[in-house]
């Protein structure tokens, strides 16, 4: 497909050589808007400069192909003006959301006049996961968010299981489960004190993470699909970074209401491309906005083309904007 106003696209991402192309969603994305004939740059978020009012990237001019070990090929570097030379940057390097992260957003909102952000680097830095998801508190499986050991010790006594993760982590590293002996719940407490300043998340554990995490995909506040993620034997983790599997799945009726709920909220701020985290068909654990994954695995399964969705909202959104 090859469309009647090719867009020129800056990709804000990780290093190309290290994506794995068989299941990375920026890549997909890429992959379909350059099927529509739009010119990709690709840039990392230290190849950022502010000066003289404008912020400029230096970024390669970026070809993309499904080969593994030949998926890309740069051009020279040059340094483009985000505000004047781009109609579209999207943001999608990992986290983790750290004080580099969030300077990135507080740059690129210098351009929302001029270049359409994806996700809105505003709302992306005021909707961490793990905070922004405590609005929808009423679809949530109990949760506390604390440094404090007495608490978490009450917390455990109350629910029986429970996990505790960081709130700023991705990828469900340093994801623990805590079993209701509370064995070295202490000691753990003390490592999360050490390695992060902040609080951590403590939540009820459900036992049906065994049967799946769903990662619901909404384009614009729309439901895309949806993949099972399957934790690996004797893990509680499903994230297929740590060795879950995907599997092919349809929403539940509550998992349609959260949807319901969240997506007029998604699309009024600017977010985009969306991943939601569901347990056991009812219990929302996450709202991704940082860097979703699953569209992969959501079209294989499913035949669907979510990368061409979000190019589809892209344009909506820019049509919007040239009206307005």
């Amino acid at each position: 497909m090859t469309t009647l106003n090719p867009l020129t696209v800056a990709v804000q991402m990780d290093p190309m050589e290290g994506i794995g192309i068989a299941g990375d969603s920026t890549f997909h994305i890429m992959l379909a808007g350059q099927a529509r004939g739009h010119r990709l740059y690709h840039y990392l978020a230290n190849d950022l400069t502010f000066r003289d009012g404008r912020v400029l990237a230096k970024a390669h001019p970026v070809k993309v192909q499904k080969v593994p070990g030949d998926h890309f090929a740069f051009g020279p570097a040059e340094m483009i003006d985000l505000g004047r030379d781009v109609d579209v940057v999207l943001m999608r390097q990992d986290p983790p959301f750290d004080l580099s992260y969030i300077t990135a957003t507080h740059l690129l909102e210098r351009v929302q006049e001029e270049t359409l952000v994806v996700n809105d680097p505003a709302s992306v830095r005021n909707a961490p996961e793990k905070l922004f998801v405590l609005d929808y508190a009423r679809f949530m499986p109990p949760t506390m968010i604390t440094r404090d050991l007495a608490e978490v010790r009450s917390f455990l006594a109350e629910h029986g299981e429970i996990v505790v993760k960081p709130l700023y982590g991705n990828g469900g590293v340093a994801v623990f489960h805590v079993d209701a002996k509370g064995s070295n719940l202490s000691s753990l407490v003390e490592l999360f004190k050490a390695s992060w300043v902040e609080p951590f998340m403590v939540q009820a554990f459900i036992p049906g993470v065994a049967e799946g995490d769903k990662r619901i995909v909404l384009v614009d506040g729309d439901v895309a699909g949806a993949v099972n993620r399957i934790p690996g034997a004797g893990e509680i983790r499903s994230n297929l970074a740590v060795g879950g599997s995907a599997a092919k799945t349809q929403l539940t009726d509550k998992e349609r209401e959260i949807c319901a709920a969240l997506g007029p909220e998604l699309k009024r701020r600017g977010l985009l491309f969306v991943g939601i985290d569901v347990i056991g068909g009812e219990w929302l654990t996450e709202i991704n906005v940082t860097s979703p994954t699953g569209i992969v695995s959501i079209d294989a399964f499913d035949g669907t083309d979510t990368g061409g969705l979000i190019w589809d909202a892209i344009d909506a959104r820019l049509a919007a904007r040239a009206a307005a």
